[in-house]
């Protein structure tokens, strides 16, 4: 029987999506375990079969990004995962987790130094969140913050090579690092993975 003491095992697309996972899961008291994935989102789904009969004995949480693989969330969680084990929480982010991030609105534009207003209203309805934050990165005053997320123009990369060390920077950072109890009043997506959590 899943209990609320059990630590969550966790699988997810990559490094900056176990921090903020593990953000999620301090935040509503449940401990994290094992965290599982980090090989991109094709990874998770060849595997989420065989994580979901492991939850039938305890809980786990799946956080992935939707993407343009549906229209919308609980689409692509029925066409994904028709069968959730008891202990199964497969949350989706709209369309990607960036969009998470975004929606702590002040404390993004306070590490971007940028102003408030360019960041987005309601982060879940971009089409490519990770995209916009990194076109408000290239509006940084901070060149170091610039070249570290925004992809070098001959690179053929879609990031900066600093991009993950930034985002966890904010997520963790000592000083305003990122609010998920702020985020959730601004994506829908986190909202209702939050509250997926604390039942």
């Amino acid at each position: 029987m899943v209990t609320r003491a059990s630590p969550v095992s966790v699988l997810v697309e990559g490094i900056t999506d176990e921090v903020v996972v593990r953000r999620l899961l301090a935040y509503v008291g449940l401990p994290c375990g094992i965290v599982y994935g980090k090989q991109g989102k094709s990874y998770v789904l060849r595997r989420l079969m065989a994580y979901n009969r492991a939850a039938q004995f305890a809980p786990w949480l799946v956080v992935v990004d939707l993407d343009q693989d549906a229209e919308c969330a609980p689409a692509f969680v029925r066409e994904t995962l028709p069968s959730p084990s008891q202990g199964m929480q497969l949350r989706i982010a709209v369309r990607a987790i960036e969009s998470w991030l975004l929606a702590d609105r002040e404390r993004i534009a306070a590490y971007l130094g940028i102003p408030i207003v360019r960041i987005p209203a309601n982060p879940d309805v971009e089409p490519d969140p990770k995209e916009v934050l990194i076109d408000l990165a290239r509006q940084s005053r901070r060149r170091a913050l610039r070249e570290d997320i925004v992809p070098r123009a001959e690179s053929g990369a879609r990031v900066g090579p600093g991009y993950v060390g930034r985002i966890i920077e904010f997520l963790t950072g000592s000083v305003q690092p990122w609010r998920p109890e702020v985020a959730a009043q601004h994506s829908d997506s986190l909202r209702r993975c939050v509250e997926a959590l604390r039942q």
